[in-house]
C-alpha cells in the first residue's frame, strides 16, 4: 500500500509539474510576442495578423480536467487524503 501511494503521489506531482511548465512556457511566449510587437515599426502595425487559433487553450483545459479526474480517483481509492487532493487541485487550477 505504501509503494502504491508513493507511485500515485509521484504521478500527481509529475502531472502538476507538467501543467506548471506549460503555463510558464505560454507566459514566456506571450512576453516574447509582446516584445516583438513593440519592436516593429509603426508602418507594419497597420495590418496585424489574426490571432492564433485557441485550440491550445482547449487542449490545456482538457488536460486539466483529465488530471482533476485522476486526482479524484486517487482520493476515492484512499491513496490521497482530502487535504492532499485539495492541495493538488489548487495547484492545477492556478
Amino acid at each position: 500500500m505504501g509503494l502504491l501511494r508513493g507511485v500515485a503521489r509521484t504521478a500527481v506531482i509529475a502531472g502538476t509539474a507538467t501543467a506548471v511548465s506549460n503555463n510558464v512556457s505560454r507566459r514566456q511566449s506571450a512576453r516574447w510576442a509582446d516584445q516583438q510587437a513593440q519592436q516593429q515599426p509603426q508602418a507594419t502595425q497597420q495590418y496585424q495578423e489574426p490571432p492564433p487559433p485557441a485550440p491550445a487553450q482547449a487542449d490545456d483545459m482538457d488536460a486539466r480536467i483529465e488530471q482533476l479526474e485522476k486526482l479524484a480517483q486517487l482520493r476515492d481509492q484512499g491513496i490521497l487524503t482530502d487535504a492532499e487532493f485539495q492541495s493538488q487541485k489548487q495547484q492545477l487550477l492556478t
